[in-house]
C-alpha cells in the first residue's frame, strides 16, 4: 500500500513545523504550504494530494474560498479543516461544502490522526463476501448509553460520521431525516456525545406520544394550579435540559400552536411554564427528527415553516438500510454480540444462506427490524425458520412493489400447499408424543422454540373432548 501524501496549509509556521513533525512520526509523505494560491496552483496541475489539512482562517484567499475551489477541480478531494476560531457559520459552510472533518486548535497527536485515519479510510469493509466479516475494528463501531450503538462501514454511513463530527462542534440545531428504524436517535446521541454538552443530560421527547395538551407540560412544566390535579409547580424537559441536549423525536406530529412556542425557544432562549407568567431562560440545544415529508407538511401546514428553517440550520439524511446493504452482516454480528450477552448465551454462527438471504431482505423496518430478526434468532435457534420468515415478508414486500399479481398468486398457493403439508406433519408428530412437545421437536429434527413457534403460527391446539381436533385453521396468522 503506498504511503499517503499530505498537503499541509497554513500560514502560521509554528503551525506547521508542529503538525509536520506529527505526521512524520506516523509516516506520512508531507508537503506544505503558506497560501490558498499555492494549493489552486498545484491542483490545476494536476498534483492532488490525498489529503489536504487546511487552515480555516488565513491572510488573502481563506480557506473556505480555498476548499470550495479544491472540490471544483476534484471533487473526490479530501480536506481537513482546522482553526484556532470557533466561527459556527463557518464551520457549517466549510461541513456543507465537503469538508471531511474540522479540528480546532492546539489540536492533539490522537486527535489529527484520527481526523486522517477517518477521511483516508475509503475501503469499505463490508462488501458482499458476509461470512468473513468481523466487529473487530473499533473504528467501525461505537458504543452508545442504553445498549445504542452506531456503525459506520457503508460510504454514505461513513460521510455521516464525518460530517457528525463537524456539526457536533458547532452549537447549532440539526435536523434528522430519514425512514422509521432508520437510526436518527442513535444518531442524536453520537452528536451529544461529541459536543461540548457531552457532560450534560441529553434527553428525548416524543412528539407523537402525547396529546397537544400534555405535550405542552413535558417540555415547558407547569406551575401550581394550572390545571386539573397540578398541586405543585413541575420542570418541563427543557428546563431539566438546561446545557445540554433535547431530542425532538417526530417533530412532525407537535402541533401548529405548540411549534410557535418552540420557535420562541430557538429564537429567544425563553419560555414560560404552562400557567405561568414569568420567562424562564435556557440554554439548551436542539436536535430534531422526522420521518415525514417535509416538504409537504410545509404545504399542508402541519409544520410551520419559519419553525423549519430555525431547525435546518444543518439537515442529515439517514439513508434506509436497504441502500446500504454492505453493512448488514456486520449490523447483524454486532447485534448478535449484543444481545447474546443480554441472554447469556453464546452467540451464533451465521451461514452463508442465511446471510446472503439478509442481503437480498428490503428490510422496510431498518435497524429496528434487523435487531428484532436477530433477537428471534438467538431465542429460537432455528436457521431454516429464520430464512423462511425472510423469504415470506420479502415476498410480501416485492410482491406489493411490484404489483406482479399473477406470480404473487402462483406463490401464495405454492406457499400455502407447503403451510398445509407443515402444519398436517405437525399435527401428526404431535398425536404421536401424546402432545409432548419435546419428543415432537425431537421427532421433527427441529429444536423445541422452534416447535412452539410453528404451534402458534398454525393454530394447534390438543384434541378437543369428542375426538374433534384442535386445529383452528391450517394458516394461522403468521408471526413474522
Amino acid at each position: 500500500m503506498n504511503t499517503p501524501t499530505i498537503l499541509l496549509v497554513d500560514d502560521e509556521p509554528s503551525m506547521l513545523s508542529y503538525a509536520k513533525t506529527l505526521l512524520e512520526v506516523n509516516n506520512y509523505n508531507v508537503e506544505i504550504a503558506a497560501t490558498g494560491e499555492e494549493v489552486l496552483e498545484r491542483m490545476n496541475r494536476g498534483s492532488a494530494p490525498d489529503l489536504i489539512l487546511l487552515d480555516l482562517a488565513m491572510p488573502g484567499m481563506d480557506g473556505l474560498e480555498v476548499l470550495e475551489k479544491c472540490k471544483k477541480i476534484r471533487p473526490e478531494q479530501k480536506v481537513v479543516m482546522f482553526s484556532c476560531v470557533n466561527d459556527t457559520n463557518k464551520v457549517v459552510q466549510a461541513i456543507k461544502s465537503g469538508a471531511c472533518d474540522y479540528l480546532t486548535k492546539p489540536f492533539e497527536g490522537s486527535e489529527l490522526q484520527g481526523a486522517i485515519r477517518r477521511a483516508l479510510d475509503t475501503n469499505s469493509q463490508a462488501l458482499v463476501n458476509a461470512t468473513k466479516y468481523t466487529v473487530r475494528d473499533t473504528e467501525l463501531v461505537e458504543d452508545l448509553e442504553d445498549n445504542l450503538f452506531f456503525l459506520a462501514a457503508s460510504p454514505a454511513m461513513k460521510q455521516i460520521r464525518a460530517q457528525v463530527a463537524l456539526v457536533a462542534k458547532v452549537d447549532v440545531p440539526v435536523l434528522l431525516l430519514g425512514e422509521s428504524g432508520v437510526g436518527k436517535e442513535i444518531l442524536a446521541r453520537l452528536i451529544h456525545k461529541m459536543s461540548f454538552r457531552s457532560h450534560r443530560p441529553m434527553l428525548k421527547v416524543n412528539c407523537a406520544a402525547l396529546p397537544a395538551e400534555l405535550l405542552e407540560s413535558e417540555l415547558f412544566g407547569y406551575e401550581a394550579g394550572a390545571f386539573t390535579g397540578a398541586n405543585k409547580p413541575k420542570p418541563g424537559k427543557f428546563e431539566l435540559c438546561h446545557k445540554g441536549t433535547i431530542l425532538l423525536d417526530e417533530i412532525g406530529e407537535m402541533s401548529p400552536l405548540l411549534q410557535a412556542k418552540l420557535l420562541q425557544v430557538l429564537q429567544d432562549g425563553q419560555f414560560s411554564r404552562l400557567g405561568g407568567r414569568a420567562n424562564i431562560n435556557v440554554d439548551v440545544r436542539v436536535l430534531a427528527a422526522t420521518n415525514i415529508d417535509v416538504e409537504t407538511a410545509i404545504a399542508n401546514h402541519t409544520l410551520r415553516e419559519d419553525l423549519y428553517y430555525r431547525l435546518n440550520a444543518f439537515t442529515m439524511n439517514i439513508p434506509p438500510l436497504r441502500q446500504r446493504r454492505e453493512e448488514i452482516p456486520l449490523l447483524i454480528k454486532h447485534f448478535m454480540n449484543q444481545l447474546s450477552q443480554s441472554f447469556g448465551k453464546a452467540p451464533k454462527q451465521l451461514s452463508d444462506r442465511l446471510v446472503q438471504e439478509c442481503l437480498r431482505y428490503p428490510w422496510p423496518g431498518n435497524l429496528r427490524e434487523l435487531g428484532n430478526f436477530v433477537k428471534r434468532f438467538l431465542v429460537l435457534e432455528d436457521e431454516n425458520l429464520a430464512i423462511e420468515e425472510l423469504q415470506v415478508k420479502s415476498h410480501g414486500v416485492s410482491g406489493g412493489e411490484t404489483g406482479e399479481d399473477d406470480e404473487g398468486d402462483l406463490k401464495t398457493l405454492v406457499r400455502n400447499l407447503k403451510d398445509d403439508a407443515e402444519c398436517k406433519e405437525i399435527q401428526k408428530a404431535l398425536q404421536n408424543a401424546n402432545w409432548n412437545r419435546k419428543i415432537a421437536a425431537a421427532n421433527l429434527n427441529i429444536s423445541y422454540k422452534a416447535l412452539l413457534y410453528k404451534i402458534k403460527q398454525h393454530g394447534l391446539s390438543p384434541r378437543l373432548p369428542g375426538g374433534a381436533p384442535g386445529l383452528h385453521g391450517f394458516r394461522g396468522v403468521r408471526n413474522v
